[in-house]
């Protein structure tokens, strides 16, 4: 046997047998609940982003079907749209119940 001789890459079947299978995306959901946020419920853009976070690393880490990549990413921008535009919202509420009460107290 000559002393160069090395042994052959394992064919391609068997690298892909020892591999774990990966796990489905949940793109379409968490875009459904970030869309749901941005509409009528904060809680479902709140659900979205954490969800969101959470499947883009494991799809980063290899252990999630990375296809829902772009409808992962789309549903987390929605629920930080939706959170975000519910904090402004309500920080504007407050600041005009703050200036309303007051320019009553002023007016007495």
């Amino acid at each position: 046997m000559p002393e160069d001789y090395q042994t052959p890459p394992a064919p391609p079947q068997q690298q892909e047998y020892n591999q774990q299978p990966l796990a489905p995306h949940r793109g379409t959901l968490i875009l459904v609940l970030g869309i749901i946020g941005i509409v009528s419920c904060i809680i479902c853009g709140i659900i979205a982003w954490v969800m969101g976070n959470g499947d883009l690393k494991e799809m980063d880490a290899g252990r999630m079907d990375p296809a829902g990549r772009d409808l992962t990413k789309a549903g987390k921008i929605c629920g930080m749209i939706s959170v975000i535009l519910t904090i402004v919202v309500i920080s504007i509420y407050l600041l005009i119940m703050v200036v309303g009460l007051s320019a009553g107290v002023m007016a007495q």
